[in-house]
């Protein structure tokens, strides 16, 4: 089929340098998919120049309102979206979050027909494309960074400074100066995995659970914590995975095991609000409570980590929580205070590498479903709206775009 697709610019404040496709992942798109011609919209922040799409005999032009397809990353601002075209980009309306509900009434009254890529799965319901890996890297180098601030062990230069994933591979050899810390990774999906893979590039050792528990060393160490690890069942049955998933309310906390032998908490596993919480604000003055930097990569506000009271930015990533006074205060106010990262938008530091990996997804997984028959429903089970109407799977949004309220 003939199909034009427009890489629009990130108009979301504060901008986001991302891109769906890297010049590169454009043409062999056009190559893999023949009708397909992708044309790039200007942007003076894209991580891509402009040029560097040119110099690949790409279109870049200020309008794209001529083509058939509009991808983005962020939402798209309401004064900026195209009536009837059909866009691609994370919108953050699924959970009825009140901050976009003005975005997905606005995509009604302008006839277009939304598909997020958060949305987008394969047949088992698993998500085929997804920044997580480039969060869970990130993630485990700002930990990494923040605790050698926190102990003024070395400075790391934060991976937004670095051109790419390579620069900042050039930053490792600084953690050898760690002193023989224990570090918890919780997690075991794409996150966790871009976490484990920046400790052992650091040459982190990694260790089994019962040695963490029970074991000294006299080097850095770390392990990963699955949920049966730290969680178990209320009833005292044995422990199971899927009924964990469907009934996390059913199981309690047993992360108290882990309180005193871990320095820095590297949280990465995705968390139900009706699960159990890693820890309570109460164990923080305990006096066996160790961990001292945490690096909040999933970055539920009042979530699993509960000191997690807001979230950070790329510009200034850490605050202390005051385990005293149960209050935030300045990043590295005083030793005694945990020191934590919680930046929401981790993938952005890195957005050349980010957006490489996220293209190959794209190509490899959905061009196909968008740009052929989609027998397997893969775009059908994504899409929001179609034509200015709540498909019939979010009709459950129904009360959300009705209702108006001031955002």
């Amino acid at each position: 089929m003939s199909l034009t697709i427009g890489l629009i610019r990130e108009g979301k404040t504060p901008p986001d340098k991302r891109v769906p496709l890297t010049p590169k992942k454009c043409v062999e798109a056009q190559t893999s998919f023949p009708g397909l011609q992708i044309v790039v919209q200007s942007s003076p922040i894209r991580s891509y120049a402009d040029q560097e799409y040119r110099d690949l005999g790409l279109e870049v032009r200020d309008d794209v309102s001529a083509c058939d397809v509009l991808m983005g990353v962020k939402e798209v601002p309401v004064d900026q979206l195209i009536p009837n075209k059909t866009y691609l980009f994370f919108s953050h309306t699924v959970k009825k979050q009140p901050a976009n509900r003005k975005l997905l009434q606005a995509v009604l009254k302008k006839n277009i027909t939304l598909i997020d890529y958060e949305l987008l799965t394969n047949e088992h319901g698993e998500r085929i494309v997804a920044f997580g890996r480039y969060a869970g890297i990130v993630g485990a180098y700002n930990g990494l960074l923040t605790y050698g601030r926190k102990h003024n062990l070395y400075d790391l230069k934060p991976a937004w400074q670095c051109v790419d994933m390579d620069d900042m591979q050039e930053e490792f050899f600084k953690v050898k100066k760690l002193p023989p810390i224990k570090m918890a990774v919780t997690g075991s999906g794409r996150v966790a995995q871009g976490a484990l893979e920046v400790l052992d590039r650091m040459g982190i050792r990694r260790v089994s659970v019962y040695d963490y528990l029970y074991l000294d060393f006299n080097e850095p160490v770390y392990t990963q914590l699955r949920s049966s690890d730290y969680n178990r069942r209320r009833d005292g049955r044995v422990w199971d995975t899927q009924n964990f998933h469907q009934h996390p309310e059913e199981y309690e906390s047993t992360f108290g095991n882990f309180l005193p032998v871990t320095d820095l908490l590297i949280a990465c596993a995705y968390w139900h609000p009706a699960a159990p919480l890693l820890f309570t604000e109460a164990d923080t003055r305990q006096p066996d409570f160790r961990i001292n930097t945490i690096a909040d990569v999933t970055c539920d506000v009042n979530g699993s980590v509960p000191t997690t009271k807001r979230s950070s930015t790329i510009a200034e990533p850490a605050f202390d929580y005051n385990p005293i006074t149960g209050e935030l205060e300045p990043a590295y106010s005083r030793p005694e205070n945990i020191t934590e990262m919680a930046v929401d938008n981790l993938p952005c530091e890195l957005p050349r590498n980010a957006s490489r990996d996220f293209g190959r997804q794209l190509i490899d997984k959905v061009l196909p479903h968008l740009l052929g028959p989609d027998a397997e429903g893969v775009i059908a089970r994504a899409t929001i709206a179609k034509a200015g109407q709540l498909t019939e799977r979010y009709q459950y949004l129904s009360d959300y775009v009705a209702e108006t309220a001031n955002v």
